[in-house]
């Protein structure tokens, strides 16, 4: 079809340019006989020749040299009745001119096309006036090109121009092959209809799938952006031809986006979700850009976070029943021995130990989510060689916390504080080892203490152990992913480490809270969060 459209083109051309250089021959003839038949009309010595007894003798060899000058077939000066003084043939000399002189007698000088003596010829006539007689019309000139020389030049230019017309036809048919091979390379050989119909399954494949998909070019910037990608992201507006760090990204995640290298199943956090990050470079001979997949992680997370929480009450459980196991046999032995009343004071003794510590939290913390919670991780705590601590002034009422305060978000923050103020505190009996650059174990026992109160129109919720504290130089990178004190995971170095505190920092500042870290009294760390507390008005309790 280019091809055909371009022979279209050429030959129109070709023909309109053909039409006008025939007509411009014409024109061209005729104005450069006018110029040679008013020149010798004018002419004083043609007019004195005219007086003189024989014109022929003067006039021929000047019409003749004049004839070669101009580029004219001929150039004839006759008398007022038509008897030809000059002519390039000189037997045509003595006869009448062969054309229309009518005009030219009454002093008109005009233009036509005629037969003549060397063929049809496009010619001029111009009448010959003699000053000295009152302008009286004394002779005729006559001069012309045939159109056997005007075909001649004009065929000259119609080879030109169909010489430049088949560079044009061959330059337009392999520019159109080039274009055309490399149009088919660059689509892997499909043609417009498969392209169509491949963009019209991606599309609704990019709108279909919940996962998030992000391409980046080799500047990168976002060359495509579905759906899924915009909710994981929080990205609004025009997405495409931006640079990912104008889309207020995290500077973690934008670093991971826009890394060179691939990424495997790496979590990254926004401001609410947790993401696993995969990456691959796209390349073909040079870097193009990249393709990203994101993965909702947050549910995935939460359930995790639960699943260890409900590992950790099982654990607690299986010890505690087989401390109750130890305890019955004892109080079992003690009746066999006849010392009943021993058994009683035993038994009373551990069941007034387990009641007070379950007195005290329901007592001061009402919610029962977070009641839920601290009795579990002081379950939790005991198993560990720990001691957890309600603190007196703790105390959270039913239904002081606002419907828009999710329980998963408390439970997020106040179980991973706990989390990791039980790792500092017991580190042994936690993860194995203790901190680098911590001492060889606090010199008290293992404690974590815990303050849950309503404070000024926050929740305050403050979580300190008696372990090593945190180093003065991590203070600042504490909250970053990624960052722990605790060692490896054996045969997954790094993974699922530096996760819990960053999961609080998440939770914090999507309910508009506030975390602090300090050192508590007895030199551990101290985790301070405030949360807003506002009723369904808006209002501050």
């Amino acid at each position: 079809m280019q091809v055909l459209l371009v022979t279209v083109v050429v030959a129109g051309c070709a023909v309109f340019a053909y039409a006008s250089a025939g007509r411009q021959a014409k024109e061209t003839a005729r104005r450069q006989t006018t110029a040679v038949t008013t020149a010798v009309a004018d002419s004083p010595a043609v007019v004195a020749a005219v007086r003189g007894a024989d014109p022929t003798a003067a006039l021929q060899p000047y019409t003749e040299r004049l004839r070669r000058d101009a580029g004219v077939d001929f150039v004839v000066v006759m008398a007022p009745d038509g008897t030809r003084w000059t002519h390039p043939e000189p037997d045509a000399i003595g006869r009448t001119y062969l054309g229309h002189t009518g005009r030219a007698l009454h002093g008109e000088t005009f233009a036509e096309t005629h037969l003549g003596v060397l063929g049809p010829s496009v010619r001029v006539i111009a009448p010959v006036r003699d000053p000295a007689h009152g302008d009286r019309v004394v002779a005729l000139v006559s001069s012309g090109i045939t159109i056997a020389t005007i075909s001649e030049q004009l065929r000259n230019q119609v080879l030109a121009l169909l010489g430049v017309a088949a560079a044009a036809l061959a330059l337009g048919g392999l520019g159109t092959y080039v274009i055309n091979a490399r149009l088919r390379r660059h689509t892997h050989g499909m043609n417009a209809a498969e392209l169509s119909r491949m963009h019209e399954y991606h599309q609704a494949a990019l709108h279909a799938v919940r996962e998030g998909l992000l391409m980046l070019d080799g500047g990168r910037r976002v060359s495509l952006i579905n759906d899924g990608a915009r909710e994981l992201l929080g990205v609004t507006g025009v997405a495409v031809g931006r640079p990912v760090a104008e889309l207020g990204l995290p500077a973690p995640l934008a670093t991971a986006l826009t890394a060179p290298g691939p990424l495997r199943d790496a979590l990254h956090l926004t401001d609410e979700r947790v993401l696993v990050v995969n990456s691959a470079p796209v390349s073909g001979g040079e870097h193009r850009g990249s393709v990203i997949t994101l993965r909702d992680h947050t549910e995935l997370q939460a359930l995790s976070g639960e699943l260890d929480s409900v590992r950790g009450f099982a654990e607690a459980l299986r010890s505690q029943a087989h401390e109750a196991a130890n305890r019955l046999h004892t109080v079992v032995s003690l009746i066999e021995l006849g010392r009943a009343d021993e058994a009683v004071e035993f038994a009373t003794a551990e069941l007034e130990l387990a009641q007070a510590l379950t007195d005290q939290v329901v007592g001061a913390v009402a919610e029962p989510v977070l009641a839920a919670l601290l009795l579990g991780k002081a379950a939790q705590a005991n198993e560990h060689g720990a001691e957890l601590v309600l603190t007196a002034d703790s105390r959270i009422d039913d239904g002081l916390l606002p419907p828009d305060l999710p329980a998963r978000d408390l439970v997020t923050v106040l179980g991973n504080l706990i989390d990791n103020a039980l790792d500092a505190a017991a580190p042994d009996a936690t993860s194995g080892a203790a901190p680098p650059g911590a001492p060889d174990g606090p010199a008290d026992p293992p404690k974590v203490t815990v303050t849950a109160r309503s404070d000024g129109g926050e929740l305050l919720l403050r979580v300190a152990d008696n372990g090593p504290g945190v180093p003065e130089e991590s203070a600042a990178e504490i909250f970053r992913r990624g960052w722990s004190s605790k060692p490896p995971t054996a045969g997954a170095p790094g993974r699922g480490r530096g996760l819990g505190l960053a999961l609080v920092q998440q939770a914090v500042r999507r309910n508009g809270g506030t975390v602090a870290l300090d050192r508590a009294p007895d030199g551990g760390a101290r985790f301070t969060v405030r949360l807003p507390l506002r009723t369904t008005d808006g209002d501050t309790p």
